[in-house]
């Protein structure tokens, strides 16, 4: 291995489903947490003015779906099933408020959908390689054992991935 070589750090692939559950969790957290501390009537008044159906209701769903699954996400519990509420709630966003915006909005023009995108990436991350060892699903055996303990990709082993 030439003087540059990164490999060491292969020993610590289990750490990467931790490191995204944490990162993504805690912000899909916070962001329900405020809604929930501004009210969520108040969000629904936001959605009311989208044209999105029943907007309280809805204002009650995403919080309640935004608040607890960053939790879920945090703990590693129930982990699948959070990403995957997740990824539709984010998904949902993006296609009535971030598509007339763009990926990256004009200077004053709001929030783009990068940091939405980039979320979704996570969520699926998690939803498809699961929560890793580091998790109370793999603890409480919610997460097969074998599925937790087989990283992606062997330490080292280079070539397609089939």
């Amino acid at each position: 291995m030439g003087a540059l070589s990164l490999s060491p750090l292969s020993r610590l692939v289990g750490l990467a489903p931790l490191v995204i559950r944490l990162v993504v969790g805690v912000i899909m957290a916070a962001h329900g947490y405020q809604k929930l501390a501004g009210g969520p009537a108040n969000f629904g008044g936001m959605l009311a003015q989208l044209g999105v159906p029943a907007p309280t209701l809805m204002a009650y769903v995403v919080t309640f779906v935004e608040l607890v699954g960053g939790i879920l996400l945090i703990l590693g519990l129930l982990s699948r099933w959070a990403g995957l509420l997740l990824t539709a709630n984010l998904a949902v966003a993006v296609l009535m408020v971030k598509v007339d915006v763009g990926l990256i909005a004009p200077q004053g023009g709001g929030a783009g959908a990068e940091l939405d995108l980039a979320l979704i990436a996570g969520f699926v991350t998690i939803l498809l390689l699961g929560p890793g060892k580091l998790s109370l699903d793999y603890v409480l055996g919610i997460e097969p054992r074998e599925a937790a303990e087989r990283p992606s990709l062997q330490a080292g082993q280079r070539g397609a991935v089939a």
